[in-house]
């Protein structure tokens, strides 16, 4: 009875979630892949640290540890270690910490998949051809990620293998545990991209074999933009010599923040070496108190909730004659649903005056969306409700 009791509990706290968050009595907000919308806790939090800030200058011990249980919560959410998991400013620069990182030679190569990726996860792979680093350019197939494709394009110089987790257009996943286990059987380094997947997406970077994750706080994690973590194995991180190198990322064990030590500058194990100086903390209040919130339901059921929402909003756009992109609904889709052809268009705005039009009359009934390489992007997260997809489908409906 207590299982049944706590399932009944969950499947209530997630239909009642949008009520935590104002914004959706504004918008019908379907844009979690450009950014979220803030809970009350969350800004109740980013309050409660400004006004400490304002009245009383701050306690900085205080905001270390608020800085370490943030930590130790994303550590959580991915099911990796608090020490595998360094602050960054946002995704390019946890990809550049690792391309910038690794022990590279001339000679070595990277392959991934440009045609598909944002180009955060393509200019820091380029800039190593400075470095006489080989980059392998693998085309798409159908708008999505081959994982055999890169894999043939795998060699004993291949030092990396970078791909996201879902495509931020058309919103594709990824078959990341086949790429994981296959890279980990050859030794190469698999770094993703999870924009688009983590805090909506369950995530277990130790079972599906990635060895680094960058993310960021404004899309699924709730949060502030400028701030994200980097997750960095352990194994590989002590393989890694960080290109900036400042305090934090020196190892003087319980010495204060401005010690200097004897300038032997051992690293911080793991990923904490590439902590740099003094956080976001603003940023971690915010993600302090989403975090929370994420971890309290529990992303599986995040996941399985919001895909039921953004599988039956797919499905009804179909019955309603739209091209879905990716077609039916399935394992290849996650929470972003595309509607329309992918390339009719710039990163957004389309060329197809059908989906112009309709993304008009969506806009001017409240829908928050995107258009991104010409096509119609919806992106759901936890905050929105059946009621939410029913209303998308009325509003295409009377527009189609």
């Amino acid at each position: 009875m207590a299982g049944i009791a706590g399932a009944v509990n969950v499947a209530e706290a997630l239909a009642e979630a949008h009520r935590e968050f104002p914004g959706t009595e504004r918008w019908t907000y379907m844009d979690v892949a450009g950014r979220c919308i803030l809970s009350r806790a969350v800004r109740a939090a980013m309050d409660a640290h400004l006004d400490e800030r304002m009245y009383d200058g701050g306690n900085k011990p205080r905001f270390f540890e608020m800085v370490e249980e943030t930590r130790r919560r994303f550590a959580r959410l991915i099911h990796a270690e608090p020490e595998e998991v360094a602050y960054t400013k946002n995704i390019s620069d946890g990809l550049n910490m690792i391309a910038a990182g690794l022990p590279w030679q001339p000679g070595d190569n990277v392959v991934f998949c440009p045609e598909v990726e944002h180009p955060n996860n393509i200019y820091p792979w380029l800039n190593l051809r400075a470095r006489g680093v080989e980059v392998r350019a693998v085309p798409a197939r159908n708008d999505a990620v081959a994982v055999e494709d890169l894999l043939a394009r795998v060699d004993e110089r291949t030092r990396v293998v970078t791909v996201s987790t879902v495509l931020f257009a058309p919103g594709f996943r990824t078959d990341i545990d086949t790429l994981g286990r296959a890279c980990r059987a050859r030794g190469v380094m698999l770094v993703v991209d999870a924009a688009q997947s983590v805090g909506v997406l369950e995530t277990d970077v130790h079972a599906s074999g990635i060895d680094a994750l960058a993310a960021s706080t404004q899309k699924g994690l709730l949060g502030l933009y400028g701030m994200g973590f980097l997750f960095c194995r352990r194994e590989w991180a002590e393989r890694m010599h960080p290109a900036y190198l400042a305090r934090f990322g020196v190892d003087l064990g319980d010495a204060h923040e401005a010690a200097v030590g004897d300038f032997s500058c051992r690293l911080r194990p793991g990923a904490l070496r590439f902590d740099l100086g003094n956080y976001n903390f603003l940023a971690a209040a915010a993600a302090h108190e989403s975090l929370r919130f994420l971890l309290d339901l529990g992303v599986p059921n995040i996941e399985r909730y919001v895909l039921g929402l953004s599988h039956g909003l797919a499905q009804g756009l179909l019955d309603l004659g739209l091209p879905v992109c990716g077609g039916r609904p399935g394992p290849h889709l996650a929470h972003i649903v595309t509607a329309g052809q992918i390339g009719r268009g710039g990163h957004d705005a389309t060329d197809d005056p059908r989906f112009g039009a309709l993304h008009a009359h969506l806009v001017a009934n409240r829908v928050k969306l995107s258009i991104r390489k010409g096509a119609l992007r919806f992106s759901l997260h936890v905050y929105n409700t059946a009621r939410d997809v029913e209303r998308v489908l009325e509003l295409v409906k009377q527009a189609w």
